[in-house]
């Protein structure tokens, strides 16, 4: 073989060689960049100063479990990022924000995110367990609700309203705090931000952020007469019980008919008994009115009754009908719980009233919107 083609192949053995030694290095140095930055994605989340942040509390004073157990709600909240969720069924600001809480399970649940309804009561019929799962029936609750009858875990979370929401990433840190409805879009980024923490840093791969979720947010009236309460305990400071008879803890009194009838107070008509959180028909049967300024209007009732009810001294029309008026202008009430009997597009002024037929029924209170 020539001299010149010797030359040749060892030059083209040598520049092979070559390629393939820089393809190697090069290979591995593209393998310790990625590496390298999987090391720095997943250690992001260390990088944040949780000195400021307070650790969620331990759920304490549980009286009951529902669609959980102790041991399994434990396990589920371990390096999870978790929603507490602080509601009572009755709250109509409550019931407002659960479609968002609900989607939110159905969407996050697979990701990382656990939600916990922590059900802290404002009335005694609230305590029963029974009547919690009927509500969580009927708003379609599959995450864990917890049962807080004597409020030791709104204590510990040193919490004041109805509702409020909590969330703690998987470090169990409390990163963000909600009262009241609204704020959905940005309580629904942070619960992607945390999300994305605790994937980096347990290595998993996650898709990128997805859409918000959309429904329809309810739009409160500016100017509406505000909650009003017929427990004497619960209606302190409050002057919102416009009959001369006033309130009288726990004894029965007979309430004439008024008048005159002032915004934003009501007006028993008829024999009842005065609870603290609470009034009890005594009479077979009993009127309430009073002039209002909502585009809706709820009540919160107990035991058996039938009530009419009429606007402007007119049977309820129907265009002002509520969600839970059946027919015509009668409600007919048996569970414990909140009823929506005046619904409008426009808020407006009227006078409500209800002819109540039933001994026994228990009204707590009206909350508009």
């Amino acid at each position: 073989m020539k001299s010149e083609i010797k030359t040749a192949l060892i030059l083209g053995i040598v520049i092979a060689v070559g390629i393939g030694i820089t393809s190697i290095v090069f290979s591995t140095i593209e393998n310790n960049i990625q590496t390298a930055n999987n090391f720095d994605s997943a250690n992001s989340a260390s990088k944040i100063d949780k000195s400021g942040f307070k650790k969620a509390p331990d759920l304490v004073g549980i009286a009951h479990y529902l669609n959980t157990t102790p041991e399994e709600l434990a396990q589920e909240i371990e390096g999870k990022v978790v929603l507490y969720d602080i509601w009572t069924y009755s709250c109509i600001n409550c019931i407002r924000t659960l479609p968002y809480i609900t989607a939110w399970d159905d969407k996050y649940s697979d990701q990382g995110l656990l939600i916990v309804g922590v059900h802290s009561p404002e009335f005694e019929f609230e305590k029963v367990p029974e009547n919690v799962q009927m509500s969580i029936e009927k708003h379609g609750i599959n995450y864990p609700v917890v049962m807080d009858n004597d409020m030791e875990t709104w204590k510990a979370f040193e919490n004041r309203y109805w509702p409020r929401k909590y969330i703690a990433d998987h470090e169990g840190y409390i990163r963000y705090d909600h009262i009241g409805e609204g704020g959905y879009q940005e309580t629904e980024k942070i619960i992607q931000q945390l999300i994305k923490e605790r994937s980096d840093s347990l290595g998993i791969q996650m898709a990128s952020a997805l859409s918000l979720v959309d429904i329809e947010e309810f739009e409160h009236t500016l100017f509406r007469t505000p909650e009003l309460y017929f427990g004497y305990y619960f209606a302190q400071n409050r002057n919102q019980l416009g009959s001369e008879e006033g309130f009288q803890p726990e004894k029965t009194v007979v309430y004439e008919e008024s008048d005159k009838i002032e915004l934003h107070k009501f007006y028993p008509i008829g024999t009842w008994k005065n609870h603290e959180d609470s009034m009890e028909l005594i009479s077979e049967e009993g009127e309430i009115k009073l002039l209002y300024n909502a585009k809706e209007v709820n009540i919160v009732t107990a035991n058996n009754a039938e009530l009419e009810i009429y606007l402007d001294g007119e049977a309820l029309p129907v265009q002002y009908s509520g969600n839970d008026i059946i027919s015509g202008n009668t409600l007919s009430v048996s569970e414990p719980g909140l009823y929506n009997i005046i619904t409008n597009e426009e808020s407006a002024s009227h006078v409500l009233e209800l002819k109540v037929k039933g001994k026994g029924f228990q009204i707590f209170t009206f909350t508009f919107g």
